[in-house]
């Protein structure tokens, strides 16, 4: 093979993985290639971002990796990290709605019961409400279909209440979208699978899903299904970053266009300089993405395609200020209730070491589908309208410590319905006219970390497959 050069835009998680899988795969092959990292801020990370402050640990971004999904956790042991991951607490949860905090139904699975008398004994749901989602169990199941939204599904199968009330909170929370928007293909195929398989949900579930193990341990004690890292998630990005070749990263280089000349592609970035390469991985966010490309036709669905902001707000207290503290790690809010926040997590128990003995650490979230304004407040609104919401449930007697606020624009890439048919037309036009370009990162296939990383390790492939 001849020198190659392979340029990736954007440093988010899905970058930095591209770079350090791509290099490696160079050095242990021997192939001459050479990658550069282009990125237009002046860190790496993307929205990965922790701050340490008077002995707090406080997440700023995301704050856990899925413990089943193994490409996360592969990337931590390649960097030498595997003595600083931890578990969150499996505390008690709770969901706000029809006016207070209900305890989550035991055996609830992303919403769904899986056993019948915990659902039934919940204050979650009326009578009516509880009727109507037995009728899961004798409903046919419906007609094959392409893709539809999360919302038709589930309300078809369980009724408005238990949408409302537990899958749409559980579901927002993840993907900060609505969820009559939502794609139940690209999202959760594994829904639809079990409906035509063993029409009733519940039953599905119950058939299909992994028993877990009897242990016996104290309540609160558990491994939770979530991992962080002791010195914060952003400790993953300092530790790629300090393996990438010297000199493989531009910082502070915003990429305005990316054009074919023959076999080559050319990068001009915004300062006026110019990149060539031979293959190119784009990192970044549809927006972006859909801006350097945007002589190409195939690319418009992109301009069109919704993503939503969000806010979290991190506060520091002493204990004793919380009053009425709950026995639990957080709570999730009904679309259906007065409160402006999406969700509470009590960080200090969820993740114990993020704060000292004698303080709580709570995190709260704004920025609902139908209330994006919410964001755009200032530090001060956006601190009040949190604090008037807790107290709804907490009575906090103190102001707090300190409070770290944090914006997110248009970071959170809706993949509404028809979305995968979308993705599969751009890449089969991509591969037509651009070949050597991969699209990879949260807003094609697959949001979280481990959706990320999981994306990189298919472009390394793919780029090593077309440099042959």
């Amino acid at each position: 093979m001849d020198q190659r050069k392979v340029i990736i835009i954007g440093g988010g998680i899905t970058g930095l993985a591209t770079a350090y899988y791509l290099q490696k795969e160079a050095k242990v092959k021997q192939l001459p290639i050479e990658v550069k990292l282009i990125e237009a801020s002046g860190r790496l990370g993307g929205v990965i971002r922790t701050e340490k402050r008077d002995g707090f640990i406080i997440e700023r971004g995301p704050d856990s990796i899925i413990a089943r999904k193994k490409s996360a956790m592969r990337l931590i042991e390649e960097v030498g990290l595997q003595d600083k991951i931890i578990s969150n607490t499996a505390g008690r949860s709770y969901i706000y709605a029809r006016g207070r905090l209900h305890t989550m139904p035991e055996g609830s699975f992303m919403g769904i019961p899986t056993k019948v008398t915990p659902f039934a004994l919940s204050g979650l749901f009326s009578s009516l409400g509880k009727l109507r989602a037995a009728g899961d169990f004798i409903l046919p199941k419906d007609a094959p279909k392409a893709d539809q939204s999360l919302g038709a599904f589930f309300r078809r199968r369980l009724g408005d209440e238990v949408v409302d009330n537990l899958i749409d909170p559980l579901l927002s929370g993840i993907y900060a979208g609505d969820i009559d928007e939502l794609s139940l293909m690209a999202l959760f195929p594994n829904f639809y699978e079990i409906e035509q398989k063993h029409r009733s949900l519940v039953i599905g579930l119950n058939k299909s899903m992994p028993k877990p193990p009897k242990t016996a341990k104290k309540p609160g004690s558990k491994k939770g299904m979530f991992i962080s890292l002791s010195t914060g998630l952003e400790e993953l990005v300092h530790q790629v970053e300090k393996r990438l070749d010297e000199g493989s990263v531009l910082k502070e280089r915003a990429v305005k266009k990316v054009e074919k000349t023959g076999k080559v592609y050319k990068v001009h970035l915004e300062s006026g300089e110019l990149e060539t390469a031979d293959s190119v991985v784009i990192a970044t966010d549809h927006f972006h993405a859909q801006h350097m490309l945007s002589e190409y036709p195939f690319m418009e669905p992109f301009k069109h395609m919704p993503a939503n902001s969000v806010a979290n707000v991190a506060m520091a207290f002493p204990k004793s200020a919380i009053e009425k503290d709950i026995d639990g790690t957080g709570f999730l809010v009904s679309r259906n209730s007065d409160f402006r926040i999406t969700a509470c997590t009590w960080t200090h128990k969820k993740w114990p070491g993020t704060s000292p003995d004698d303080m709580a650490l709570l995190r709260c979230y704004v920025g609902k589908p139908d209330d994006q304004e919410a964001v755009n407040l200032s530090d001060d609104e956006i601190i009040e309208l949190v604090l008037r919401d807790l107290n709804k449930t907490m009575n906090i007697t103190a102001k707090p410590e300190f409070t770290v606020v944090t914006r997110w624009s248009k970071a959170m890439p809706q993949y509404t319905v028809g979305h995968l048919e979308r993705i599969a037309k751009v890449k089969s036009e991509l591969e037509k006219e651009l070949p050597g370009i991969c699209l990879a990162g949260g807003s094609f296939e697959g949001v979280g970390i481990p959706g990320c990383i999981d994306q990189a390790e298919a472009a390394v492939a793919k780029v090593l497959e077309y440099l042959k």
